[in-house]
């Protein structure tokens, strides 16, 4: 049986310092979009297929977030589409039944330079209709504003890969983002991750997420192996989170 010790903020199941502890960066002050949309509910942990609706939404997403990057501030507007639901989630998310599942199959993810700017941005018409056309077309949308607030390195959107949204539940802020620090060492030394994007949403977002991470790998076996085989994963990685009321909600993606 695991040893569980409390450390503040953080409860430790294991021995302490198992793996590496992820080396930070200063965060970068950007802001962050992330507009996540169930368009193709899908009963499998897959999206090998897509509807035509799906293929004409990303299409027509892509088309207006390129015209959101010529806007001022604008550095980022990128479209994913879901590959795989990995295992991941943690028993918590079982007590927390007002929070749905997050199966969001189509994201479009915008990074500005302040975070004030990305704030500004969702009123301007070129996103409320960027907004209205995705509500329009899925079955579910949930609409996160935040702030970068940790970072390994940053992500690569110029070359396709397997890209991570990692939607986090948790019922305290704090231990999230302990939890989510002290289980990433994890990350890089057994799937050699070098970077990533934690986004904290802005407080009066009302979906119940505490936290987005987002990170990127080159291949699908660089990461989803070490997810379903390693049992370190469960018995280190997920008992962590679980030990810590936090239940992340992963989906891995391509650009669209």
């Amino acid at each position: 049986m695991n040893a569980i010790v409390n450390t503040g903020s953080l409860t430790v199941v294991g021995q302490k310092g198992r793996f590496p502890k992820v080396e930070l960066i200063e965060p970068n002050g950007y802001g962050y979009i992330v507009f996540a949309l169930e368009v193709d509910h899908s009963p499998l942990p897959f999206y090998f297929a897509q509807s035509g609706g799906k293929r004409r939404l990303l299409g027509d997403l892509k088309g207006m977030a390129g015209g959101l990057r010529v806007l001022e501030g604008v550095q980022k507007a990128v479209v994913f589409k879901a590959l795989v639901v990995p295992p991941g989630e943690g028993r918590y998310k079982t007590s927390r039944a007002d929070v749905p599942q997050a199966r969001f199959d189509v994201v479009v993810l915008i990074e500005t330079d302040t975070p004030e700017r990305a704030r500004a941005l969702v009123a301007t018409p070129g996103f409320k209709a960027l907004e209205r056309h995705g509500r329009d077309a899925a079955k579910r949308a949930d609409l996160i504003v935040g702030k970068n607030v940790r970072r390994i390195g940053p992500v690569d959107h110029s070359r396709d890969g397997v890209f991570l949204f990692n939607y986090f539940l948790a019922e305290s802020r704090e231990q999230n983002l302990a939890v989510w620090e002290y289980t990433a060492g994890w990350f890089t030394d057994q799937t050699g991750l070098d970077n990533s994007t934690v986004v904290l949403p802005d407080a009066d977002h009302s979906g119940g997420l505490t936290l987005i991470n987002h990170c990127r790998w080159d291949r699908l076996r660089d990461v989803l192996p070490s997810l379903i085989f390693k049992r370190s994963f469960r018995n280190y990685v997920l008992a962590n989170f679980d030990a810590n009321r936090t239940a992340p909600m992963p989906v891995l993606y391509r650009l669209a």
